[in-house]
């Protein structure tokens, strides 16, 4: 994949991250469909390319989503993707984990979720031991509630990707359709789900470090 545009001074911001000692944390958190896994990716891999391979990883917040056995047991099943559907106890535990001083002398794996599967999938992601940034992404790390705020105590930078309404629900149309939904449960999932989560979302962008806007020309 070509390098975004937009990303190489983000990548020497997170590169500054690294001017001192030991493995850093640094979070993207943003509404559904503001491009955060993909501005993660592009960190990561941006980072990899300059100081070399495993100096970054990836660690993202959608392997900790319930699977659907457990979000039918709880009610959930129509809200997936909200708050209650993560396993925010079992992040918050895997980012000590991978953050502990010093960090562990061995390979950590992470979950993953899988879009073709709708289901997390387990130790999809590996850091090693001499990676000295961690990237991690999810919707609600800003987020002022009980499990969240842990997480986010643990990371050494917050930054929240913005993006326009319109472009972010053309995203989710698309991604929605992608997977199988007909047009009419498209449209149900982005206003009875997507929408009121990404309020949710918006309303804690003031405790996040940094504000980054993307444009469809940016982050896509």
């Amino acid at each position: 994949m070509p390098p975004l545009p937009g990303t190489d001074a983000l990548t020497d911001d997170a590169a500054r991250m690294l001017d001192r000692p030991g493995r850093r944390l640094l979070g993207l958190c943003g509404p559904p469909a503001a491009g955060k896994s993909v501005l993660a990716r592009a960190l990561v891999d941006g980072i990899n390319l300059r100081l070399g391979t495993d100096t970054a990883a990836y660690l993202p917040l959608d392997g900790f989503h319930l699977s659907n056995r457990q979000l039918e047991r709880l009610g959930l099943a129509d809200r997936k993707g909200s708050p209650p559907s993560f396993d925010v106890h079992g992040y918050v535990a895997l980012l000590r984990r991978v953050g502990g001083v010093p960090p562990p002398e061995h390979d950590v794996y992470a979950p993953d979720y899988d879009r073709a599967l709708h289901e997390p999938v387990a130790a999809r992601h590996v850091i090693r031991p001499g990676v000295r940034l961690v990237v991690t992404e999810g919707n609600y790390l800003g987020l002022d509630a009980a499990g969240w705020r842990e997480a986010a105590a643990l990371l050494d930078g917050l930054w929240y990707l913005d993006a326009p309404d319109d472009l972010r629900e053309q995203r989710l149309e698309e991604r929605h359709r992608g997977n199988g939904s007909s047009a009419e449960r498209t449209r149900s999932r982005i206003a009875d789900n997507d929408r009121p989560n990404g309020e949710l979302v918006k309303s804690a962008r003031s405790r996040s470090h940094r504000i980054i806007s993307a444009g469809s020309h940016t982050i896509g």
